[in-house]
């Protein structure tokens, strides 16, 4: 069993002729909070689909805990799109029966406390919800499970900055802390202060993987200033076209 939680091995992934994805080499280990950071475009999205087995590289390998993607991997990967996916008729206890069925380490009780906590009514119909109490059901369906690897695809774009705080401290609070935390985001200074290591993304490549202390204590400056330094030219793709 490897002693890695992440591991990506010249991982490549292309949408038709566009690269989307370029050699990524990858490993991370297991109780870390990571922050995935790179503009929209840089293939952080991507990675994240591939992790979660709802894409297939193009070419290279990857495993999470030591397995390659599959039955096994999907059901210890926790994973928060960047979209809302529930049909509008559903009761948020219609999404936690359905978790609870299909995920063994669905903790039912926790999900209707973290909704006390965010001040969700469970029993309410989703087309009744604001676009963020909706966000907030879609949250607490990832965090009440027991996961080893929770991918976050952009969990606080979209919301206001005290939204931002309260969403961040909700993931704390909540997660396995035996698991790893992969929190996708551009909005590296809202993040940088829960990040135990960052990884810098650009046009499909990895520029930089440290931990947090590392970069403070090498760079002499927070990850903030220096992802401004290493992204502040160049335009990207659109996240919306995939990537």
């Amino acid at each position: 069993m490897s002693n890695f939680l992440i591991e990506c091995r010249g991982l490549y992934k292309t949408y038709g002729l566009r690269p989307a994805l370029s050699g990524v080499d990858l490993a991370v280990g297991p109780g870390r909070i990571v922050g995935l950071l790179g503009p929209n475009g840089s293939g952080k999205t991507t990675l994240i689909k591939l992790l979660c087995g709802l894409l297939r590289p193009t070419a290279g390998w990857l495993a999470v805990d030591g397995e390659a993607i599959g039955p096994y991997t999907k059901s210890v990967v926790s994973y928060l799109p960047d979209r809302m996916y529930f049909a509008d008729w559903m009761r948020a206890t219609d999404l936690f029966d359905l978790f609870r069925d299909f995920y063994a380490d669905f903790d039912y009780e926790k999900a209707f406390a973290m909704c006390r906590s965010l001040g969700v009514e469970p029993h309410d119909r989703l087309k009744t919800m604001s676009k963020g109490t909706k966000e907030k059901v879609q949250l607490v369906l990832v965090m009440a499970r027991t996961a080893k690897l929770y991918l976050l695809d952009e969990p606080i774009a979209g919301v206001d900055p005290a939204a931002r705080d309260f969403i961040l401290r909700t993931i704390l609070t909540n997660y396995n802390e035996e698991g790893t935390v992969l929190i996708s985001t551009h909005l590296i200074s809202d993040v940088e202060k829960v990040l135990d290591e960052a990884i810098f993304l650009k046009q499909g490549k990895i520029m930089l993987h440290q931990t947090v202390d590392a970069i403070r204590a090498k760079e002499n400056k927070s990850v903030d200033a220096l992802f401004r330094e290493i992204f502040q030219a160049g335009p990207m793709f659109d996240e919306e076209e995939g990537f």
